[in-house]
């Protein structure tokens, strides 16, 4: 079976912050679960280069736009690198690859007639690279950024967008395009107060894909954004994986983009005849004292400060746990740490820790070889499955509450047996018992710190004894008869 998986394009404008890495940091989680359950996964994600916005933040800096996106481009590339998001493929939208297709797009809907030549009158916000309607003309604020907005009249070309309304009502209506279920009514409610048909061309923005048919034009930014869906997958020049991976299954976005996912990007897919995506799930912002993190409010939070203070995984695993994919989320550095001291250091790690501990200590660091508890592994089973259902509803936090119960059993189980008591019955039994909830726990936990997992088999000594590549292990028993690895601290502890 195969998954599509997709990112938003980040805009070559300013380098990654909280926002960009929560969308790609999910998506990685969920390339990594479905790849755990053995599905064929293409993940995309990459970097949105061409719109006024790009020409105008190279000039700020004495830079061409090329130079701008490429040096860019190459930051976001190193911030995955560093976050281990595990992508298929990164597209630049200044591929000549990527531009072809949108060329060949273009042509192809003028062709069919959805595509015309027009007059465009109306408001253009260059920041969000979008035409507006503000709500007083006479004080022009583009509703979305509350930036002033300028208002333009030239000759273009339109995308028949207001001959799509039925469609995509019935198809919204009838699937599970728009999630959560409660932005299904925003979007409805905009496709009911009337779809304008789109301009795809701008006069005078120099830098973007040259019009086809029209030399005098580039093409708007979010029409060509929007095609790397498509051309980064195949799409007219490659038709054998594009066939074995189109519709895309799931495509992660931020809220404040919804409206170009959820009406603008179906209504292109229907024109161009091709079957719809099954899912658009568009999450909440993070917040700080009530206003959205973002470039422009200049309250940027960077991974970097807490990935050199706490490392990878633990800024992975906050962003993923603490708050419900899909709602906003108060972000603080006090709540990272409540976090991070109370479930990686004292719920995983002690956990960990104290049971190796106990191995060395009883068993001469040796796998005791004893059959597993049977209340362990009827947890795990269930703990499995609400898990898995978890995952793919795209409830991250609820997903590793799952987990969690099973590390909180571990927890008390380990201390209402207490082998380390020498009237304790089986403590081999224990501790055998613990080390394969252990197992399984870690198991269920790698697409969100897959770093962390492969220090705890490592210590668990059973790297590369059992396949912890995909979820088979589940119902495979630690091996007896191993020795532990070297042991250390998991997390250590932040005052």
């Amino acid at each position: 079976m195969k998954f599509y998986i997709t990112t938003p394009l980040y805009y070559v404008n300013a380098k990654p912050h909280i926002g960009h890495t929560y969308t790609t940091v999910a998506a990685d989680c969920l390339a990594r679960f479905y790849r755990m359950r053995e599905y064929d996964v293409f993940f995309l994600t990459g970097t949105d280069e061409h719109g006024e916005k790009i020409a105008t933040a190279a000039e700020k800096e004495n830079l061409t736009p090329e130079e701008l996106a490429d040096r860019t481009s190459q930051v976001y590339k190193d911030t995955w690198q560093k976050l281990n998001i595990s992508y298929t493929k990164f597209i630049r939208t200044t591929e000549k690859q990527h531009e072809e297709i949108v060329k060949k797009v273009f042509l192809k809907l003028y062709e069919k007639g959805d595509v015309y030549r027009g007059e465009y009158h109306g408001y253009y916000c260059i920041h969000c690279e979008s035409y507006v309607i503000p709500e007083d003309e006479k004080n022009p604020i583009c509703p979305d950024c509350k930036r002033k907005v300028e208002k333009i009249s030239e000759p273009s070309y339109f995308f028949r967008l207001s001959s799509y309304s039925e469609k995509l009502l019935k198809f919204i209506e009838e699937s599970e395009f728009v999630k959560p279920d409660f932005r299904k009514k925003e979007v409805v409610n905009f496709i009911k107060s009337g779809l304008q048909d789109l301009s795809i061309t701008r006069k005078n923005v120099k830098w973007g894909i040259p019009c086809p048919i029209d030399k005098n034009y580039t093409i708007y930014v979010w029409f060509d954004a929007l095609l790397n869906y498509l051309s980064g997958i195949g799409y007219l020049y490659d038709n054998e994986i594009f066939e074995k991976y189109w519709p895309a299954d799931i495509q992660l976005i931020g809220k404040d983009i919804m409206r170009f996912h959820h009406i603008i990007w179906p209504a292109i897919i229907m024109a161009l005849g091709l079957p719809l995506p099954k899912t658009i799930f568009a999450h909440g912002w993070w917040i700080m004292g009530k206003e959205k993190i973002s470039k422009s409010k200049g309250n940027v939070v960077s991974p970097d400060n807490f990935i050199n203070e706490y490392g990878v995984d633990p800024f992975r695993y906050f962003i993923m746990r603490e708050v419900p994919f899909g709602l906003d989320g108060e972000y603080s550095e006090g709540s990272f740490k409540k976090r991070y001291n109370s479930d990686l250091v004292n719920d995983l790690g002690n956990l960990l820790n104290r049971t190796l501990n106990l191995i060395e200590k009883k068993c001469d660091g040796i796998i005791p070889d004893t059959p597993c508890d049977d209340k362990i592994i009827n947890l795990t089973e269930e703990v499995f499955e609400n898990y898995k259902r978890k995952m793919e509803k795209i409830s991250f936090s609820d997903a590793i509450e799952e987990v969690w119960k099973l590390i909180s059993f571990l927890n008390k189980y380990l201390d209402e047996k207490a082998p380390w008591r020498e009237t304790t019955e089986n403590p081999d039994k224990i501790l055998y018992s613990v080390i394969e909830g252990i197992k399984n726990s870690s198991l269920m936990l790698t697409p969100f710190i897959p770093q962390t997992v492969e220090k705890i088999f490592y210590m668990l000594g059973i790297e590369g004894k059992i396949n912890n590549n995909t979820f088979s292990s589940i119902n495979k028993r630690v091996p007896s008869g191993i020795k532990t690895g070297k042991r250390e601290i998991l997390y250590p502890r932040k005052k």
